[in-house]
């Protein structure tokens, strides 16, 4: 494969099983009839990179040295763009795209093309994520700009399902995370959110883990990122293409 040659590079580890579940997203949304037409990529999966809520918050250290480590370390594999496996990582995503070298997609800006071509212009949009993730504001300002209305979960639903069902995936406890994350789902749609943002890459595992009606207003970030990932891939590989044919 050649240094041009479009790869992507995958920053995941935060959490495993999380990042197992993009990749599988990332097959599942490319348009493939052979192993060989799916998108090649390579991984770089670390979870002890320090908790990035907890540096938000100003209660733990920064991940953004071993973050930063990851993305060197696919840039010398020759990852040409790369993908987060986690929503609260691209707090630092401007830091990691400035010192790492590459672009790198942006989950949230995945999420509003997806809200888009499900049409929704307009409202109220429920957000299930971390702490973290909230404290950040990169979906508040992306939405905004969408002219959505960011419905974060209450204070109470937080504490009572949000969290506890993150940690339940982290910890293989999938039947409780599912049953704790359908009800905060249920909450926000019941507050009048049109659609709710499974925006920590933990709930949506912990949602799909069996069928529920309240599942359909649900905007899985993991799936619309690797979808992100598939749309790159096709524009970077047609340029590539083009590149070639013209340097012949």
């Amino acid at each position: 494969m050649s240094e041009t040659t479009p790869l992507l590079g995958v920053l995941g580890g935060m959490g495993p099983l999380a990042a197992a579940d993009f990749l599988k997203k990332l097959a599942e949304e490319t348009p493939a009839q052979r192993d060989q037409e799916h998108i090649p990529y390579v991984a770089w999966g670390v979870p002890q990179i320090p908790d990035r809520p907890s540096a938000i918050l100003g209660h733990g250290e920064s991940p953004l040295p071993q973050m930063l480590e990851g993305v060197r370390q696919l840039r010398r594999a020759g990852a040409t763009a790369i993908a987060i496996a986690c929503n609260t990582a691209h707090h630092w995503h401007a830091e990691l795209e400035r010192e790492g070298g590459l672009p790198i997609l942006h989950i949230a800006d995945a999420v509003c093309s997806e809200l888009d071509a499900r049409g929704i212009h307009g409202g109220k949009v429920g957000l299930i994520s971390t702490e973290g993730t909230v404290h950040a504001g990169f979906y508040q300002d992306r939405f905004a700009k969408h002219g959505l209305d960011c419905m974060p979960s209450s204070r109470e639903d937080q504490d009572s399902l949000v969290l506890p069902a993150i940690a339940a995936v982290k910890a293989n406890d999938l039947a409780r995370a599912h049953q704790l994350a359908i009800a905060a789902v249920s909450r926000l749609h019941a507050a009048g959110a049109q659609a709710v943002v499974l925006a920590c890459t933990e709930t949506p595992v912990a949602v799909d883990f069996a069928e529920h009606p309240v599942a359909v207003h649900c905007i899985d970030a993991t799936r619309a990122l690797a979808r992100a990932c598939v749309a790159w891939h096709r524009r970077a590989s047609a340029r590539h293409l083009d590149k070639s044919a013209a340097n012949r």
